[in-house]
């Protein structure tokens, strides 16, 4: 981060590890600031400046795990744009982990290729409106959870903001349950900003979870959703 935006840190960007704030003098000065980080801010709300990803759509193939963990790490700063992105960058992020030969097959180039072509289409996500309820769509996966945070409005879905986290080898042992608990959680975290003293409805396909509020003699994975969904109710 500190490496990308070196020449605006100071200026009109802080920066902590992964995040960022950006100030200005004015709204307007914040608006322009936050298109030069590569954020379009107008009418229609938050979208990816095109001409930032530019650069991105023509990368060739890595050819090594530095490179993946490059590309990877510039396109991680536009995951919130693209639902499932775990899910589609998993044959890459295989490569990144101890003892994996490097071998950048089939799967690897179509996961590298459906990246920089969902970063192309990334869509126009929309700011909050505190007057309409959040709604949490969750799901989770053999190895991947995935959440999307929205609103309805006018009877028309809009978006705010997607978020996805690769399950770890000790979570892939979890029983369906203790899964669908954990993406509760997942989401419950990433998005407590905004849930907190807020309306909030979270959907499930799993309808099982709504009976851990009153579970008493739960394994610890399912402890951990019930402590977090009562602290924010």
């Amino acid at each position: 981060m500190l490496s990308i935006f070196s020449d605006m840190t100071r200026k009109y960007m802080k920066i902590f590890m992964d995040d960022f704030s950006i100030f200005g003098e004015s709204f307007d000065e914040c608006l322009n600031h936050l298109y030069c980080v590569g954020h379009i801010v107008s009418e229609n709300s938050l979208e990816v400046d095109r001409a930032k990803i530019d650069i991105i759509s023509k990368m060739k193939p890595p050819n090594s795990v530095k490179q993946i963990r490059s590309f990877l790490g510039h396109v991680g700063y536009y995951r919130k744009f693209i639902q499932d992105f775990s899910k589609f960058s998993k044959p890459l992020t295989m490569l990144l982990s101890k003892d994996v030969p490097f071998n950048f097959d089939e799967k690897c180039f179509e996961s590298f290729s459906e990246i920089k072509r969902l970063l192309i289409e990334a869509p126009i996500l929309q700011a909050l409106d505190w007057s309409f309820p959040l709604e949490i769509m969750c799901d989770a996966l053999n190895y991947v959870v995935g959440t999307v945070l929205g609103q309805t409005k006018e009877s028309k879905p809009i978006v705010i903001s997607y978020a996805s986290k690769t399950i770890s080898n000790a979570q892939l042992n979890y029983t369906t349950i203790g899964k669908e608990s954990f993406v509760v959680v997942f989401l419950l975290e990433r998005f407590k900003s905004y849930i907190l003293g807020a309306k909030t409805i979270i959907y499930t396909d799993h309808v099982v979870l709504k009976y851990l509020l009153n579970k008493k003699d739960a394994k610890p994975c399912l402890l951990r959703c019930i402590y977090c969904c009562k602290n924010l109710t």
